[in-house]
Protein backbone atom coordinates (compact mmCIF):
# COMPACT_ATOMS: atom_id res chain seq x y z
CA UNK A 1 0.00 0.00 0.00
CA UNK A 2 1.29 3.08 -0.97
CA UNK A 3 1.84 6.19 1.54
CA UNK A 4 -0.77 8.71 1.35
CA UNK A 5 0.43 12.36 0.95
CA UNK A 6 -2.43 13.94 3.03
CA UNK A 7 -4.59 12.69 5.20
CA UNK A 8 -7.21 13.99 7.85
CA UNK A 9 -6.61 11.60 10.71
CA UNK A 10 -3.11 9.84 11.52
CA UNK A 11 -3.46 7.04 13.71
CA UNK A 12 -0.53 5.40 15.33
CA UNK A 13 -0.30 1.71 16.81
CA UNK A 14 -2.51 -1.08 15.56
CA UNK A 15 -3.12 -2.74 19.17
CA UNK A 16 -6.28 -2.11 21.23
CA UNK A 17 -6.56 1.68 20.95
CA UNK A 18 -5.60 2.53 17.57
CA UNK A 19 -7.66 0.24 15.95
CA UNK A 20 -10.43 0.78 18.18
CA UNK A 21 -10.03 4.57 17.94
CA UNK A 22 -10.03 3.87 14.06
CA UNK A 23 -12.98 2.12 14.32
CA UNK A 24 -15.34 4.48 16.36
CA UNK A 25 -14.06 7.45 14.30
CA UNK A 26 -15.02 6.08 11.08
CA UNK A 27 -18.64 5.25 12.10
CA UNK A 28 -18.82 8.57 14.29
CA UNK A 29 -17.27 10.46 10.59
CA UNK A 30 -20.45 8.65 8.66
CA UNK A 31 -22.83 8.83 11.13
CA UNK A 32 -22.67 12.88 11.53
CA UNK A 33 -21.90 12.97 7.71
CA UNK A 34 -18.47 14.40 8.04
CA UNK A 35 -16.89 11.65 5.38
CA UNK A 36 -15.65 7.95 6.28
CA UNK A 37 -12.85 5.67 7.00
CA UNK A 38 -11.36 6.76 4.10
CA UNK A 39 -9.87 9.47 5.83
CA UNK A 40 -8.24 7.62 8.39
CA UNK A 41 -4.69 6.13 7.91
CA UNK A 42 -3.43 3.89 10.96
CA UNK A 43 0.31 2.82 10.68
CA UNK A 44 2.27 0.09 13.07
CA UNK A 45 6.11 -0.12 12.74
CA UNK A 46 5.56 -4.02 12.93
CA UNK A 47 2.05 -5.75 12.20
CA UNK A 48 -1.15 -6.02 13.68
CA UNK A 49 -0.98 -6.98 17.18
CA UNK A 50 2.95 -7.28 17.19
CA UNK A 51 3.18 -4.80 20.39
CA UNK A 52 1.84 -5.39 24.18
CA UNK A 53 -1.60 -5.71 22.74
CA UNK A 54 -0.84 -9.49 20.95
CA UNK A 55 0.93 -10.49 23.95
CA UNK A 56 -1.37 -9.34 26.76
CA UNK A 57 -3.40 -11.58 28.72
CA UNK A 58 -6.45 -10.67 27.70
CA UNK A 59 -8.34 -10.27 30.87
CA UNK A 60 -11.11 -7.75 31.26
CA UNK A 61 -12.49 -6.66 34.45
CA UNK A 62 -13.93 -3.93 36.38
CA UNK A 63 -11.96 -4.54 39.89
CA UNK A 64 -10.38 -1.28 40.37
CA UNK A 65 -9.80 0.60 44.01
CA UNK A 66 -10.40 4.10 41.64
CA UNK A 67 -13.86 4.80 41.23
CA UNK A 68 -12.90 6.75 37.51
CA UNK A 69 -11.19 3.51 36.82
CA UNK A 70 -14.27 1.11 37.23
CA UNK A 71 -16.45 4.15 35.58
CA UNK A 72 -14.09 3.77 32.62
CA UNK A 73 -13.80 -0.24 32.22
CA UNK A 74 -17.94 -0.54 32.91
CA UNK A 75 -18.47 1.39 29.42
CA UNK A 76 -15.62 -0.57 27.59
CA UNK A 77 -17.16 -4.36 29.13
CA UNK A 78 -20.23 -3.10 27.26
CA UNK A 79 -18.14 -2.82 24.21
CA UNK A 80 -16.54 -6.11 24.23
CA UNK A 81 -20.46 -7.69 25.18
CA UNK A 82 -21.89 -6.01 21.99
CA UNK A 83 -20.26 -8.65 19.99
CA UNK A 84 -18.59 -11.45 21.99
CA UNK A 85 -18.54 -13.64 19.36
CA UNK A 86 -16.18 -11.58 17.02
CA UNK A 87 -13.99 -10.17 19.68
CA UNK A 88 -13.12 -13.59 20.75
CA UNK A 89 -14.35 -12.92 23.80
CA UNK A 90 -15.72 -14.88 26.77
CA UNK A 91 -17.47 -13.14 29.36
CA UNK A 92 -16.77 -15.85 31.69
CA UNK A 93 -16.93 -13.15 34.87
CA UNK A 94 -13.82 -11.93 37.60
CA UNK A 95 -13.27 -13.07 41.03
CA UNK A 96 -10.73 -10.99 42.93
CA UNK A 97 -9.66 -13.07 46.25
CA UNK A 98 -8.37 -11.28 48.94
CA UNK A 99 -7.08 -11.31 52.83
CA UNK A 100 -7.89 -8.95 55.78
CA UNK A 101 -5.53 -6.13 54.86
CA UNK A 102 -7.15 -5.63 51.49
CA UNK A 103 -10.78 -6.01 52.76
CA UNK A 104 -11.89 -2.95 53.46
CA UNK A 105 -10.69 -1.49 49.69
CA UNK A 106 -12.62 -4.53 48.26
CA UNK A 107 -15.70 -3.88 50.31
CA UNK A 108 -15.60 -0.06 49.08
CA UNK A 109 -15.23 -1.35 45.40
CA UNK A 110 -18.35 -3.53 45.50
CA UNK A 111 -20.16 -0.57 46.79
CA UNK A 112 -19.25 1.49 43.96
CA UNK A 113 -19.86 -1.01 41.65
CA UNK A 114 -23.66 -1.65 42.88
CA UNK A 115 -23.77 2.35 42.58
CA UNK A 116 -22.85 1.87 38.96
CA UNK A 117 -25.28 -1.00 38.08
CA UNK A 118 -22.07 -3.31 37.69
CA UNK A 119 -23.38 -6.73 38.81
CA UNK A 120 -20.96 -8.42 41.77
CA UNK A 121 -21.24 -10.62 44.62
CA UNK A 122 -19.26 -9.52 47.59
CA UNK A 123 -18.23 -12.43 49.99
CA UNK A 124 -17.07 -11.04 53.61
CA UNK A 125 -15.65 -13.35 56.50
CA UNK A 126 -12.99 -16.22 56.16
CA UNK A 127 -15.53 -18.71 56.60
CA UNK A 128 -17.20 -17.86 53.88
CA UNK A 129 -15.04 -16.73 51.92
CA UNK A 130 -13.95 -20.60 51.77
CA UNK A 131 -17.13 -22.36 51.50
CA UNK A 132 -17.77 -19.50 48.40
CA UNK A 133 -15.00 -20.90 46.83
CA UNK A 134 -15.29 -24.54 47.49
CA UNK A 135 -18.99 -24.66 46.43
CA UNK A 136 -17.19 -23.74 42.56
CA UNK A 137 -14.02 -25.85 42.69
CA UNK A 138 -13.87 -28.63 44.87
CA UNK A 139 -10.42 -28.71 45.84
CA UNK A 140 -9.85 -24.99 47.01
CA UNK A 141 -7.42 -25.03 49.64
CA UNK A 142 -6.15 -21.14 49.86
CA UNK A 143 -6.15 -19.89 53.63
CA UNK A 144 -6.16 -16.87 55.00
CA UNK A 145 -8.82 -15.69 52.45
CA UNK A 146 -11.11 -12.80 54.08
CA UNK A 147 -13.16 -11.66 51.47
CA UNK A 148 -14.55 -12.56 47.69
CA UNK A 149 -15.81 -9.87 45.04
CA UNK A 150 -17.14 -11.96 42.05
CA UNK A 151 -17.72 -10.14 39.04
CA UNK A 152 -20.39 -11.44 36.78
CA UNK A 153 -19.38 -9.17 33.76
CA UNK A 154 -15.64 -9.38 32.37
CA UNK A 155 -13.88 -12.68 31.49
CA UNK A 156 -11.00 -12.34 28.74
CA UNK A 157 -10.51 -12.43 24.74
CA UNK A 158 -8.24 -14.18 23.19
CA UNK A 159 -5.50 -11.30 22.46
CA UNK A 160 -4.55 -11.72 18.87
CA UNK A 161 -7.73 -12.77 17.60
CA UNK A 162 -9.73 -9.51 19.19
CA UNK A 163 -6.99 -7.46 17.53
CA UNK A 164 -7.35 -8.68 14.34
CA UNK A 165 -11.53 -8.28 14.80
CA UNK A 166 -11.43 -5.09 15.66
CA UNK A 167 -8.67 -4.37 12.62
CA UNK A 168 -11.08 -6.01 10.37
CA UNK A 169 -13.99 -3.80 11.55
CA UNK A 170 -11.58 -1.07 10.78
CA UNK A 171 -10.70 -1.81 7.54
CA UNK A 172 -14.66 -2.68 6.70
CA UNK A 173 -15.32 1.48 7.38
CA UNK A 174 -12.66 1.90 5.39
CA UNK A 175 -9.30 2.74 7.43
CA UNK A 176 -6.51 2.01 5.72
CA UNK A 177 -3.98 0.24 7.67
CA UNK A 178 0.06 0.04 6.69
CA UNK A 179 2.07 -1.83 8.92
CA UNK A 180 5.89 -2.20 8.92
CA UNK A 181 5.84 1.79 8.74
CA UNK A 182 8.17 3.98 11.91
CA UNK A 183 7.37 6.88 13.01
CA UNK A 184 10.81 9.27 12.90
CA UNK A 185 8.86 12.53 13.74
CA UNK A 186 6.47 15.08 13.58
CA UNK A 187 6.46 18.98 11.30
CA UNK A 188 4.90 21.70 12.63
CA UNK A 189 4.39 25.55 10.75
CA UNK A 190 2.97 28.91 11.10
CA UNK A 191 4.35 29.22 14.58
CA UNK A 192 1.88 26.75 15.84
CA UNK A 193 2.56 23.93 17.96
CA UNK A 194 0.02 22.02 16.21
CA UNK A 195 1.14 18.91 13.97
CA UNK A 196 1.15 19.50 10.29
CA UNK A 197 2.47 16.17 9.31
CA UNK A 198 3.94 13.01 10.42
CA UNK A 199 7.61 11.74 9.46
CA UNK A 200 8.16 8.31 8.51
CA UNK A 201 10.23 5.96 7.13
CA UNK A 202 7.76 5.82 4.14
CA UNK A 203 7.63 9.45 3.56
CA UNK A 204 5.67 12.42 5.11
CA UNK A 205 2.21 12.53 5.62
CA UNK A 206 0.43 15.77 5.75
CA UNK A 207 -2.64 15.19 8.20
CA UNK A 208 -5.16 17.67 10.37
CA UNK A 209 -5.35 15.16 13.74
CA UNK A 210 -2.81 12.56 15.27
CA UNK A 211 -4.01 9.96 17.66
CA UNK A 212 -1.23 8.13 19.23
CA UNK A 213 -2.04 4.44 21.19
CA UNK A 214 1.40 2.86 21.21
CA UNK A 215 1.69 1.52 24.59
CA UNK A 216 5.32 0.87 25.86
CA UNK A 217 6.27 2.46 23.26
CA UNK A 218 5.13 5.72 23.78
CA UNK A 219 7.98 7.48 25.81
CA UNK A 220 9.64 7.43 22.35
CA UNK A 221 6.61 9.10 20.45
CA UNK A 222 6.36 11.68 23.35
CA UNK A 223 10.08 12.79 22.89
CA UNK A 224 9.38 13.54 19.48
CA UNK A 225 6.21 15.61 20.27
CA UNK A 226 9.11 17.73 22.76
CA UNK A 227 7.20 16.69 25.64
CA UNK A 228 8.28 17.12 29.02
CA UNK A 229 10.35 14.23 30.44
CA UNK A 230 10.37 15.45 33.69
CA UNK A 231 7.28 17.17 35.66
CA UNK A 232 5.93 18.82 38.79
CA UNK A 233 3.62 16.61 40.89
CA UNK A 234 1.60 17.53 43.95
CA UNK A 235 1.05 14.70 46.47
CA UNK A 236 -2.03 14.41 48.47
CA UNK A 237 -0.59 16.40 51.03
CA UNK A 238 -0.23 19.41 48.47
CA UNK A 239 3.40 19.43 48.66
CA UNK A 240 4.95 19.85 45.18
CA UNK A 241 7.57 17.65 43.92
CA UNK A 242 9.95 19.28 41.34
CA UNK A 243 11.60 16.99 38.09
CA UNK A 244 9.95 14.02 38.74
CA UNK A 245 10.37 11.29 35.20
CA UNK A 246 7.17 11.43 33.83
CA UNK A 247 7.75 7.97 32.56
CA UNK A 248 9.07 4.39 34.34
CA UNK A 249 8.76 0.75 32.99
CA UNK A 250 7.77 -2.35 35.03
CA UNK A 251 8.17 -5.69 33.85
CA UNK A 252 5.35 -7.71 32.87
CA UNK A 253 5.24 -11.45 34.45
CA UNK A 254 2.89 -14.08 32.50
CA UNK A 255 3.45 -17.77 31.76
CA UNK A 256 1.03 -21.33 30.82
CA UNK A 257 1.03 -24.55 33.20
CA UNK A 258 0.16 -26.82 30.40
CA UNK A 259 -2.63 -28.49 31.46
CA UNK A 260 -5.43 -29.51 29.78
CA UNK A 261 -7.65 -26.10 30.08
CA UNK A 262 -10.71 -28.03 30.77
CA UNK A 263 -9.57 -29.54 33.69
CA UNK A 264 -10.10 -26.18 35.40
CA UNK A 265 -13.91 -26.42 35.17
CA UNK A 266 -16.43 -25.48 38.02
CA UNK A 267 -18.12 -28.19 40.12
CA UNK A 268 -20.98 -27.45 37.98
CA UNK A 269 -18.92 -28.14 34.76
CA UNK A 270 -19.01 -24.88 33.86
CA UNK A 271 -16.13 -22.54 32.36
CA UNK A 272 -14.99 -20.78 35.13
CA UNK A 273 -14.18 -16.88 36.06
CA UNK A 274 -10.88 -15.13 36.01
CA UNK A 275 -9.29 -16.01 39.14
CA UNK A 276 -6.84 -13.14 41.27
CA UNK A 277 -5.80 -14.65 44.56
CA UNK A 278 -3.89 -11.99 46.80
CA UNK A 279 -2.54 -12.90 49.65
CA UNK A 280 -0.35 -12.30 52.60
CA UNK A 281 0.15 -15.64 53.63
CA UNK A 282 3.56 -17.58 53.71
CA UNK A 283 4.38 -18.98 49.95
CA UNK A 284 6.14 -22.26 50.28
CA UNK A 285 7.30 -23.74 47.24
CA UNK A 286 5.58 -26.50 45.49
CA UNK A 287 8.45 -28.58 45.26
CA UNK A 288 10.03 -28.47 48.31
CA UNK A 289 7.82 -27.66 51.02
CA UNK A 290 10.12 -26.17 53.37
CA UNK A 291 11.45 -23.47 51.45
CA UNK A 292 9.78 -20.31 51.46
CA UNK A 293 9.31 -18.04 48.96
CA UNK A 294 8.14 -15.19 50.10
CA UNK A 295 6.08 -14.46 53.79
CA UNK A 296 5.25 -10.72 51.87
CA UNK A 297 2.01 -10.06 50.38
CA UNK A 298 1.67 -11.55 46.78
CA UNK A 299 -0.58 -11.84 44.09
CA UNK A 300 -1.30 -14.16 41.25
CA UNK A 301 -3.82 -14.28 38.25
CA UNK A 302 -5.12 -17.34 36.25
CA UNK A 303 -7.71 -18.90 33.65
CA UNK A 304 -8.41 -21.79 31.33
CA UNK A 305 -6.97 -20.63 27.92
CA UNK A 306 -7.85 -22.41 24.38
CA UNK A 307 -5.75 -20.10 22.98
CA UNK A 308 -2.18 -20.78 24.93
CA UNK A 309 -3.70 -24.49 25.10
CA UNK A 310 -3.22 -24.81 28.98
CA UNK A 311 -3.90 -22.34 32.23
CA UNK A 312 -2.82 -18.73 31.94
CA UNK A 313 -1.83 -16.17 34.18
CA UNK A 314 0.37 -14.25 36.13
CA UNK A 315 1.97 -12.59 39.24
CA UNK A 316 2.21 -8.89 40.15
CA UNK A 317 5.11 -7.13 37.94
CA UNK A 318 8.77 -6.07 38.97
CA UNK A 319 9.80 -2.54 38.36
CA UNK A 320 12.65 -1.62 36.00
CA UNK A 321 15.44 -0.54 38.04
CA UNK A 322 17.02 2.26 35.64
CA UNK A 323 15.60 5.63 34.16
CA UNK A 324 12.92 5.25 31.30
CA UNK A 325 15.66 6.44 28.52
CA UNK A 326 17.88 3.45 29.21
CA UNK A 327 15.23 0.71 28.96
CA UNK A 328 15.28 -1.25 25.51
CA UNK A 329 11.57 -1.86 24.45
CA UNK A 330 12.73 -3.32 21.64
CA UNK A 331 12.79 -6.03 20.35
CA UNK A 332 9.72 -6.52 22.70
CA UNK A 333 8.60 -9.39 24.42
CA UNK A 334 9.19 -12.92 23.88
CA UNK A 335 11.45 -11.66 21.49
CA UNK A 336 13.59 -10.01 24.25
CA UNK A 337 17.00 -11.45 25.29
CA UNK A 338 16.45 -9.02 28.86
CA UNK A 339 13.05 -9.10 29.62
CA UNK A 340 11.24 -12.49 29.70
CA UNK A 341 10.27 -14.48 32.67
CA UNK A 342 12.91 -16.81 34.42
CA UNK A 343 12.48 -19.54 36.15
CA UNK A 344 12.25 -17.32 39.37
CA UNK A 345 8.30 -16.82 37.98
CA UNK A 346 7.71 -20.34 36.76
CA UNK A 347 8.26 -21.39 40.54
CA UNK A 348 6.85 -18.82 42.03
CA UNK A 349 3.71 -18.73 39.74
CA UNK A 350 3.30 -22.47 39.99
CA UNK A 351 3.26 -22.71 43.51
CA UNK A 352 0.94 -20.19 44.18
CA UNK A 353 -1.36 -22.38 41.86
CA UNK A 354 -0.79 -25.63 43.91
CA UNK A 355 -1.48 -22.91 47.10
CA UNK A 356 -4.69 -22.16 45.77
CA UNK A 357 -6.35 -25.09 44.28
CA UNK A 358 -5.08 -28.70 44.78
CA UNK A 359 -5.46 -29.94 41.00
CA UNK A 360 -2.37 -27.59 40.68
CA UNK A 361 -0.40 -29.77 43.11
CA UNK A 362 3.08 -31.62 41.70
CA UNK A 363 2.19 -30.05 37.99
CA UNK A 364 5.33 -27.38 38.24
CA UNK A 365 6.72 -29.30 35.58
CA UNK A 366 4.16 -29.09 33.32
CA UNK A 367 5.28 -25.05 33.14
CA UNK A 368 5.69 -24.59 29.54
CA UNK A 369 9.23 -22.65 28.87
CA UNK A 370 9.40 -20.58 26.41
CA UNK A 371 10.14 -16.71 26.44
CA UNK A 372 7.29 -14.68 27.27
CA UNK A 373 6.25 -11.81 29.42
CA UNK A 374 6.94 -7.57 28.01
CA UNK A 375 7.04 -4.07 29.52
CA UNK A 376 4.72 -1.73 30.47
CA UNK A 377 5.07 2.02 30.51
CA UNK A 378 3.78 3.48 33.43
CA UNK A 379 2.95 6.93 34.29
CA UNK A 380 4.01 8.71 37.78
CA UNK A 381 0.48 7.36 39.68
CA UNK A 382 0.33 4.16 37.61
CA UNK A 383 -2.72 5.49 35.85
CA UNK A 384 -3.36 6.21 32.45
CA UNK A 385 -3.43 9.28 30.57
CA UNK A 386 -5.91 10.59 28.04
CA UNK A 387 -5.49 14.28 26.76
CA UNK A 388 -4.48 16.52 23.83
CA UNK A 389 -1.06 17.81 23.45
CA UNK A 390 0.43 19.91 20.69
CA UNK A 391 -3.33 21.02 19.69
CA UNK A 392 -4.35 18.37 17.96
CA UNK A 393 -2.49 15.11 19.14
CA UNK A 394 -4.30 12.73 21.32
CA UNK A 395 -2.62 10.55 22.60
CA UNK A 396 -3.47 7.62 25.03
CA UNK A 397 -1.12 6.70 27.30
CA UNK A 398 -2.54 3.19 28.69
CA UNK A 399 -0.16 2.63 31.39
CA UNK A 400 -0.63 -0.93 31.07
CA UNK A 401 -3.76 -1.03 31.65
CA UNK A 402 -4.66 -1.23 28.02
CA UNK A 403 -5.88 -4.40 26.83
CA UNK A 404 -9.34 -4.57 28.70
CA UNK A 405 -10.13 -0.51 27.95
CA UNK A 406 -11.45 -0.98 24.03
CA UNK A 407 -13.79 1.97 24.91
CA UNK A 408 -11.36 4.25 25.07
CA UNK A 409 -11.00 4.59 20.93
CA UNK A 410 -14.73 5.69 20.65
CA UNK A 411 -14.27 8.02 23.86
CA UNK A 412 -11.47 9.39 21.88
CA UNK A 413 -13.12 9.09 18.52
CA UNK A 414 -15.79 11.76 20.39
CA UNK A 415 -12.84 14.31 21.17
CA UNK A 416 -11.24 14.00 17.54
CA UNK A 417 -14.92 15.43 16.77
CA UNK A 418 -15.30 18.12 19.80
CA UNK A 419 -17.48 16.18 21.60
CA UNK A 420 -15.41 16.45 25.51
CA UNK A 421 -15.90 12.90 27.61
CA UNK A 422 -16.87 12.96 31.06
CA UNK A 423 -15.22 9.61 31.21
CA UNK A 424 -11.90 10.84 30.18
CA UNK A 425 -11.65 13.75 32.05
CA UNK A 426 -9.73 12.09 35.69
CA UNK A 427 -7.27 11.19 33.53
CA UNK A 428 -5.38 14.05 32.22
CA UNK A 429 -2.08 15.36 32.35
CA UNK A 430 -3.10 18.17 34.26
CA UNK A 431 -4.36 15.97 37.28
CA UNK A 432 -0.25 15.82 38.73
CA UNK A 433 0.47 19.75 38.99
CA UNK A 434 -3.22 20.06 40.36
CA UNK A 435 -2.59 17.09 42.67
CA UNK A 436 -6.08 15.09 41.49
CA UNK A 437 -4.04 11.89 41.30
CA UNK A 438 -5.87 8.83 41.60
CA UNK A 439 -5.50 6.41 44.77
CA UNK A 440 -4.13 3.34 45.45
CA UNK A 441 -4.74 0.52 47.30
CA UNK A 442 -3.10 -2.25 49.09
CA UNK A 443 -2.91 -4.81 46.22
CA UNK A 444 0.43 -5.78 45.38
CA UNK A 445 -0.39 -4.87 41.89
CA UNK A 446 0.72 -1.23 40.51
CA UNK A 447 -2.67 -0.91 38.16
CA UNK A 448 -5.03 -1.55 41.24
Amino acid sequence: MAIPQKIEYVIIGAGIHGLSSAWHLAQKLKAKGKGDGSQIIVIDKGSIASGASGVACGVVRNNYFQPAMRELMAHSVEIWDSDPKTFHYHPVGYMQISPKVMEEDVADIHQEQKDIGYDSTFILGEKESFNYMKNMFDDWQAKGITSVLHEKKGGYANNTSSIYALAKKAEDEGVRILTGTSVKGFKSANGSSAITAVETDKGIIECSEVIVGVGPWLRDIWSMLDLPKKISIKDDKGVMHENYPMWKYWFLTEGVLGVDPKAQLTNDGNMPPVVHVDSDAPLYSCDDKSKLITDKLWGIYYKPDFHFNGVQGGSAPYKVDMPADNVNVDPYGPDSDEYVVGSDFAHMWTSALAFCQKRFEEKSHMYKKGPTGGLGCFTPDNFPIFDIFRENVHIIADSNHGYKMIGVGKLVADEVLGEKSQLLEPFRFSRFELGKLHPMSNSPFPWS
